[in-house]
Protein backbone atom coordinates (compact mmCIF):
# COMPACT_ATOMS: atom_id res chain seq x y z
CA UNK A 1 0.00 0.00 0.00
CA UNK A 2 2.87 2.61 0.89
CA UNK A 3 4.62 1.73 -2.26
CA UNK A 4 1.50 2.31 -4.61
CA UNK A 5 0.81 5.76 -2.36
CA UNK A 6 4.47 6.37 -3.12
CA UNK A 7 4.06 5.82 -6.90
CA UNK A 8 0.68 7.69 -6.99
CA UNK A 9 3.01 10.76 -5.73
CA UNK A 10 5.56 10.95 -7.97
CA UNK A 11 3.04 10.72 -10.82
CA UNK A 12 1.32 13.43 -8.93
CA UNK A 13 4.45 15.19 -8.76
CA UNK A 14 5.48 14.39 -12.37
CA UNK A 15 1.82 15.53 -14.11
CA UNK A 16 2.06 19.27 -11.87
CA UNK A 17 5.57 19.48 -13.05
CA UNK A 18 4.21 18.99 -17.07
CA UNK A 19 1.64 21.78 -16.67
CA UNK A 20 3.97 23.81 -14.29
CA UNK A 21 6.33 23.92 -17.07
CA UNK A 22 3.95 25.49 -20.01
CA UNK A 23 5.17 28.86 -18.55
CA UNK A 24 8.71 28.13 -18.27
CA UNK A 25 10.93 31.76 -18.40
CA UNK A 26 14.42 30.97 -17.66
CA UNK A 27 16.98 27.74 -18.47
CA UNK A 28 14.14 25.45 -20.03
CA UNK A 29 12.52 24.61 -15.99
CA UNK A 30 12.52 27.79 -14.34
CA UNK A 31 8.32 28.49 -13.88
CA UNK A 32 7.36 31.63 -11.48
CA UNK A 33 4.62 28.69 -10.31
CA UNK A 34 5.55 25.53 -9.72
CA UNK A 35 2.86 23.58 -9.07
CA UNK A 36 4.75 19.82 -7.48
CA UNK A 37 6.39 21.78 -4.93
CA UNK A 38 2.55 22.51 -3.45
CA UNK A 39 1.77 19.19 -3.78
CA UNK A 40 4.68 17.49 -2.51
CA UNK A 41 4.23 19.75 1.36
CA UNK A 42 0.36 18.80 1.01
CA UNK A 43 1.52 15.28 0.46
CA UNK A 44 4.01 15.35 3.22
CA UNK A 45 1.46 17.19 5.38
CA UNK A 46 -1.60 14.40 4.30
CA UNK A 47 0.32 11.45 4.77
CA UNK A 48 3.75 11.54 6.33
CA UNK A 49 7.49 12.49 5.72
CA UNK A 50 7.87 9.04 5.04
CA UNK A 51 6.60 9.12 1.26
CA UNK A 52 9.41 11.58 0.71
CA UNK A 53 10.70 8.89 -1.81
CA UNK A 54 7.74 9.56 -4.67
CA UNK A 55 8.56 13.24 -4.68
CA UNK A 56 12.57 12.98 -5.43
CA UNK A 57 11.35 9.88 -7.95
CA UNK A 58 8.56 12.30 -9.69
CA UNK A 59 11.51 14.92 -9.48
CA UNK A 60 13.89 12.73 -10.99
CA UNK A 61 11.68 11.88 -14.02
CA UNK A 62 10.55 15.60 -14.40
CA UNK A 63 14.20 16.93 -14.65
CA UNK A 64 15.55 13.63 -16.15
CA UNK A 65 13.80 14.55 -19.94
CA UNK A 66 15.35 18.18 -19.69
CA UNK A 67 19.24 17.52 -18.56
CA UNK A 68 21.30 19.41 -18.61
CA UNK A 69 23.64 16.37 -17.18
CA UNK A 70 22.84 13.72 -14.85
CA UNK A 71 24.72 14.85 -12.07
CA UNK A 72 22.59 18.29 -12.53
CA UNK A 73 19.44 15.97 -12.52
CA UNK A 74 20.58 14.46 -9.38
CA UNK A 75 21.12 17.76 -7.56
CA UNK A 76 17.60 19.45 -8.56
CA UNK A 77 15.83 16.25 -7.81
CA UNK A 78 17.38 16.49 -4.04
CA UNK A 79 16.72 20.19 -3.81
CA UNK A 80 13.47 19.70 -4.86
CA UNK A 81 12.93 16.92 -2.20
CA UNK A 82 14.92 18.86 0.34
CA UNK A 83 12.45 21.61 0.17
CA UNK A 84 9.41 20.55 0.78
CA UNK A 85 10.75 17.68 3.54
CA UNK A 86 12.42 20.71 5.42
CA UNK A 87 9.23 22.82 5.22
CA UNK A 88 6.87 20.17 6.60
CA UNK A 89 9.64 19.54 9.60
CA UNK A 90 9.69 23.41 10.31
CA UNK A 91 5.54 23.36 10.27
CA UNK A 92 5.55 20.20 12.55
CA UNK A 93 8.41 22.13 14.74
CA UNK A 94 6.06 24.99 14.80
CA UNK A 95 2.53 22.52 15.45
CA UNK A 96 1.22 23.17 12.28
CA UNK A 97 -2.43 22.24 11.30
CA UNK A 98 -3.53 20.88 8.29
CA UNK A 99 -6.80 22.75 8.89
CA UNK A 100 -5.59 25.97 8.83
CA UNK A 101 -8.13 27.13 11.18
CA UNK A 102 -6.03 29.72 13.30
CA UNK A 103 -4.09 32.43 12.18
CA UNK A 104 -0.63 31.40 13.39
CA UNK A 105 -1.36 28.29 10.61
CA UNK A 106 -1.63 30.71 7.96
CA UNK A 107 1.54 32.53 9.07
CA UNK A 108 3.54 29.40 9.46
CA UNK A 109 2.78 28.11 6.00
CA UNK A 110 3.34 31.06 4.28
CA UNK A 111 6.70 32.39 6.36
CA UNK A 112 8.20 28.42 7.24
CA UNK A 113 6.44 26.53 4.57
CA UNK A 114 6.75 29.33 1.35
CA UNK A 115 9.38 31.79 2.09
CA UNK A 116 12.06 30.00 4.01
CA UNK A 117 12.13 26.36 3.01
CA UNK A 118 11.69 27.02 -0.67
CA UNK A 119 15.29 28.98 -0.54
CA UNK A 120 16.78 25.22 -0.40
CA UNK A 121 15.35 24.76 -4.05
CA UNK A 122 16.21 27.37 -5.50
CA UNK A 123 19.41 27.40 -4.70
CA UNK A 124 20.39 24.12 -5.49
CA UNK A 125 18.82 24.22 -8.58
CA UNK A 126 20.22 27.08 -9.88
CA UNK A 127 23.45 26.34 -8.72
CA UNK A 128 23.30 22.72 -10.31
CA UNK A 129 22.28 24.70 -13.48
CA UNK A 130 25.49 27.04 -13.19
CA UNK A 131 28.08 24.39 -12.46
CA UNK A 132 26.45 22.37 -15.89
CA UNK A 133 26.99 25.14 -17.69
CA UNK A 134 22.79 25.93 -18.57
CA UNK A 135 23.15 29.11 -16.60
CA UNK A 136 25.43 32.15 -17.09
CA UNK A 137 26.79 33.28 -14.22
CA UNK A 138 25.32 36.97 -15.06
CA UNK A 139 21.86 35.22 -14.82
CA UNK A 140 22.06 33.30 -11.80
CA UNK A 141 20.29 35.49 -9.74
CA UNK A 142 17.57 36.10 -12.13
CA UNK A 143 16.90 32.22 -12.07
CA UNK A 144 17.43 31.66 -8.49
CA UNK A 145 14.75 34.70 -7.89
CA UNK A 146 11.89 32.33 -10.15
CA UNK A 147 12.76 29.58 -8.90
CA UNK A 148 12.20 30.05 -5.44
CA UNK A 149 9.44 32.46 -6.14
CA UNK A 150 8.05 30.09 -8.46
CA UNK A 151 8.47 27.21 -5.88
CA UNK A 152 6.75 29.36 -2.97
CA UNK A 153 3.96 30.19 -5.00
CA UNK A 154 3.79 26.53 -5.16
CA UNK A 155 3.09 26.65 -1.68
CA UNK A 156 0.93 29.42 -1.04
CA UNK A 157 -1.24 28.31 -4.27
CA UNK A 158 -1.34 25.10 -4.32
CA UNK A 159 -0.72 23.35 -1.02
CA UNK A 160 -4.30 25.16 0.83
CA UNK A 161 -6.25 24.00 -2.38
CA UNK A 162 -5.18 20.34 -1.59
CA UNK A 163 -5.54 21.00 1.84
CA UNK A 164 -9.13 22.06 1.31
CA UNK A 165 -9.85 19.09 -1.02
CA UNK A 166 -9.17 16.81 1.28
CA UNK A 167 -12.38 17.21 3.83
CA UNK A 168 -14.58 19.51 1.43
CA UNK A 169 -17.98 17.73 1.01
CA UNK A 170 -20.21 19.24 -1.32
CA UNK A 171 -22.96 20.98 0.45
CA UNK A 172 -25.48 19.69 -1.02
CA UNK A 173 -27.97 20.84 0.97
CA UNK A 174 -27.33 24.73 0.66
CA UNK A 175 -29.51 27.14 -0.20
CA UNK A 176 -30.17 28.07 -4.38
CA UNK A 177 -28.85 31.72 -3.31
CA UNK A 178 -25.44 30.14 -1.74
CA UNK A 179 -24.48 27.74 -4.93
CA UNK A 180 -25.54 31.44 -7.03
CA UNK A 181 -22.99 33.36 -4.71
CA UNK A 182 -20.13 30.42 -5.43
CA UNK A 183 -20.50 30.68 -9.04
CA UNK A 184 -20.59 34.08 -9.13
CA UNK A 185 -17.63 35.01 -6.92
CA UNK A 186 -15.26 32.45 -8.96
CA UNK A 187 -16.78 33.80 -12.36
CA UNK A 188 -16.44 37.30 -11.04
CA UNK A 189 -12.93 36.94 -9.94
CA UNK A 190 -11.94 35.22 -13.18
CA UNK A 191 -12.89 37.97 -15.51
CA UNK A 192 -11.74 41.22 -12.97
CA UNK A 193 -8.18 39.12 -13.00
CA UNK A 194 -8.23 38.89 -16.60
CA UNK A 195 -9.07 42.42 -17.31
CA UNK A 196 -6.49 43.63 -15.00
CA UNK A 197 -3.43 41.78 -16.62
CA UNK A 198 -4.20 42.42 -20.11
CA UNK A 199 -5.66 46.73 -19.44
CA UNK A 200 -2.59 48.43 -20.30
CA UNK A 201 -3.56 50.56 -17.00
CA UNK A 202 -2.16 48.77 -13.78
CA UNK A 203 -5.81 47.69 -12.69
CA UNK A 204 -4.23 44.56 -10.48
CA UNK A 205 -5.58 46.09 -7.10
CA UNK A 206 -9.31 45.48 -8.29
CA UNK A 207 -9.12 41.81 -7.46
CA UNK A 208 -8.64 41.91 -3.62
CA UNK A 209 -12.45 42.61 -3.01
CA UNK A 210 -13.30 39.34 -4.45
CA UNK A 211 -10.31 37.74 -2.19
CA UNK A 212 -11.87 39.30 0.74
CA UNK A 213 -15.35 38.28 -0.29
CA UNK A 214 -14.10 34.87 -1.00
CA UNK A 215 -12.42 34.92 2.52
CA UNK A 216 -15.90 36.56 4.44
CA UNK A 217 -18.59 34.24 2.58
CA UNK A 218 -16.59 30.83 2.26
CA UNK A 219 -13.59 30.74 4.66
CA UNK A 220 -10.66 28.67 3.22
CA UNK A 221 -12.52 27.00 0.15
CA UNK A 222 -13.30 29.98 -1.20
CA UNK A 223 -10.01 31.99 0.00
CA UNK A 224 -8.05 29.43 -1.55
CA UNK A 225 -9.68 28.64 -4.82
CA UNK A 226 -9.71 32.23 -5.79
CA UNK A 227 -6.20 32.69 -4.64
CA UNK A 228 -5.62 29.70 -7.18
CA UNK A 229 -7.56 31.50 -9.97
CA UNK A 230 -6.27 35.24 -9.63
CA UNK A 231 -2.36 33.49 -9.54
CA UNK A 232 -2.89 31.42 -12.53
CA UNK A 233 -4.11 34.36 -14.90
CA UNK A 234 -1.87 36.51 -13.42
CA UNK A 235 1.06 34.05 -14.43
CA UNK A 236 -0.16 33.63 -18.23
CA UNK A 237 -0.15 37.38 -18.82
CA UNK A 238 3.12 38.03 -17.62
CA UNK A 239 4.36 35.34 -19.41
CA UNK A 240 2.99 36.09 -22.42
CA UNK A 241 3.74 40.10 -21.59
CA UNK A 242 0.55 41.34 -21.82
CA UNK A 243 -0.86 43.94 -19.44
CA UNK A 244 1.14 45.55 -16.80
CA UNK A 245 4.13 43.41 -17.78
CA UNK A 246 4.20 44.26 -21.19
CA UNK A 247 7.24 47.21 -20.98
CA UNK A 248 9.56 45.71 -18.10
CA UNK A 249 12.19 43.38 -18.60
CA UNK A 250 12.46 39.41 -17.17
CA UNK A 251 13.57 40.78 -13.49
CA UNK A 252 10.89 43.56 -13.18
CA UNK A 253 8.26 41.29 -14.15
CA UNK A 254 8.78 38.59 -11.68
CA UNK A 255 9.20 41.12 -8.91
CA UNK A 256 5.96 42.85 -9.84
CA UNK A 257 4.39 39.21 -10.68
CA UNK A 258 5.03 37.44 -7.82
CA UNK A 259 4.78 40.63 -5.49
CA UNK A 260 1.29 40.64 -6.66
CA UNK A 261 0.35 36.74 -6.05
CA UNK A 262 2.44 36.44 -2.57
CA UNK A 263 0.06 39.98 -1.60
CA UNK A 264 -3.15 38.28 -3.12
CA UNK A 265 -2.24 34.81 -1.38
CA UNK A 266 -1.18 36.05 1.77
CA UNK A 267 -4.78 38.55 2.36
CA UNK A 268 -6.92 35.62 1.15
CA UNK A 269 -5.17 33.22 3.66
CA UNK A 270 -4.74 35.33 6.70
CA UNK A 271 -8.29 36.69 6.43
CA UNK A 272 -10.26 32.88 5.69
CA UNK A 273 -7.88 32.01 9.00
CA UNK A 274 -8.67 35.09 10.81
CA UNK A 275 -12.57 34.50 10.00
CA UNK A 276 -12.17 30.40 11.10
CA UNK A 277 -10.64 31.84 14.44
CA UNK A 278 -13.92 34.26 15.02
CA UNK A 279 -16.26 31.37 14.36
CA UNK A 280 -14.85 29.33 16.09
CA UNK A 281 -15.01 31.64 19.20
CA UNK A 282 -18.64 32.12 18.33
CA UNK A 283 -19.52 28.82 19.03
CA UNK A 284 -17.51 27.89 21.78
CA UNK A 285 -19.01 31.03 23.39
CA UNK A 286 -22.50 29.65 21.69
CA UNK A 287 -21.72 26.16 23.85
CA UNK A 288 -21.07 28.09 27.31
CA UNK A 289 -24.13 30.11 26.96
CA UNK A 290 -25.73 26.91 26.15
CA UNK A 291 -24.31 24.83 29.40
CA UNK A 292 -25.30 28.18 31.54
CA UNK A 293 -28.42 28.22 30.68
CA UNK A 294 -28.89 24.43 31.46
CA UNK A 295 -27.43 24.87 34.55
CA UNK A 296 -29.71 27.93 35.70
CA UNK A 297 -32.80 25.89 34.51
CA UNK A 298 -31.55 22.93 36.66
CA UNK A 299 -31.41 25.67 39.49
CA UNK A 300 -34.80 27.17 39.09
CA UNK A 301 -36.30 23.70 38.90
CA UNK A 302 -35.15 22.86 42.61
CA UNK A 303 -36.16 25.79 43.64
CA UNK A 304 -39.45 25.49 42.41
CA UNK A 305 -39.58 22.19 44.38
CA UNK A 306 -38.23 23.46 47.57
CA UNK A 307 -35.20 21.54 47.28
CA UNK A 308 -31.80 22.51 47.90
CA UNK A 309 -29.18 22.41 45.24
CA UNK A 310 -26.50 20.22 45.39
CA UNK A 311 -22.91 21.58 45.28
CA UNK A 312 -21.66 20.24 42.28
CA UNK A 313 -24.88 20.99 40.15
CA UNK A 314 -24.16 25.04 41.09
CA UNK A 315 -20.61 24.79 39.34
CA UNK A 316 -19.58 23.94 36.03
CA UNK A 317 -16.20 23.24 34.33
Amino acid sequence: MNGLRVLAVAGAYFAAAKVGLQQELVGGQVTPLWPPTGIALACLLIMGVRFWPGITLGAFLVNLSLGPTLPAVVAISVGNTLAPVCAYLMLVRARFSIELDRLRDALALVFLGALIGMVISATVGSGALLLAGALRSSGFWSAWSVWWAGDAMGVLVITPVLLVLRTLRPPWDAPLSRWVEAVSLAVGTFLITLVATVSSINLLFLVFPFLIWAALRFQLAGAAACALIVSTVAIVAAAQGSGPFATHDLFLNMVTLQAFNGTASLTALLLAAIIAERNQAHDKLEQICARLTEVADRVERHRAAGQQVPLQQRTTR
